[in-house]
């Protein structure tokens, strides 16, 4: 296969206890491109580098790396910087893909670059990158929690009704990081940014 062009980074925290947790949909995501690309074949299987999950796919022409760190949300950058090392990915070549408060649920954003806001995870990445200039898509979790209690919120699981929401987004985001990877952020932004997710 040929050298990974692109990587796929979906944030979250490991092991079983936090797979279904609002704060764990940047996992869910990349599970959701590893089954996406892996067809008949099953899924793209993870290796574990001690600091992420990573697996090789390509799609449609487009060899690309997908992953998930296995440092804990809040040393998320240490993962993202290690992988630019690996592979020797500029960020602009990186597709962050995290959940995020300020967005309904089932709601997806691409952004090119901008503040981590209060994401403990993304600030981590600004932190070790020195810099918000890096590509991302947020994933709308909502925000129906009582005034200082964020935390316990996206450590929850979501609910049955939200799995149901977070389904469908959950393949459109996958949809667009993959966009992301054969076309181009800017393509990626002009087809898949919306308010909600995808009409039936």
């Amino acid at each position: 296969m040929a050298r990974p062009s692109k990587l796929i980074l979906g944030l979250g925290n490991p092991g079983p206890a936090y797979a279904t947790t609002r704060h764990n949909a940047g996992f869910l995501a990349a599970d959701r491109v590893a089954e996406q690309v892996g067809g008949a074949g099953g899924p793209l299987r993870f290796q574990d580098l001690g600091f992420a999950l990573v697996a090789e796919g390509s799609w449609r022409g487009r060899a690309f790396a997908l992953a998930k760190p296995t440092t804990w949300m809040n040393r998320s950058g240490q993962a993202y910087r290690a992988l630019l090392r690996r592979y020797g990915f500029t960020p602009e070549e990186a597709l962050v893909v995290y959940d995020d408060i300020a967005l309904p649920p089932g709601a997806i954003r691409l952004r090119e670059k901008g503040s981590a806001g209060g994401h403990n995870g993304m600030q981590d990445i600004v932190d070790h990158l020195g810099s918000e200039d890096f590509p991302r898509l947020r994933i709308g979790i909502g925000s129906d929690f009582p005034r200082g209690r964020q935390a316990d919120y996206v450590l929850e699981p979501f609910t049955d009704e939200e799995l149901r929401v977070m389904d469908e987004a959950l393949g459109v985001a996958a949809d667009a990081a993959l966009t992301f990877v054969r076309d181009g952020l800017t393509t990626a932004m002009n087809r898949f940014n919306r308010k909600g997710p995808a009409p039936a």
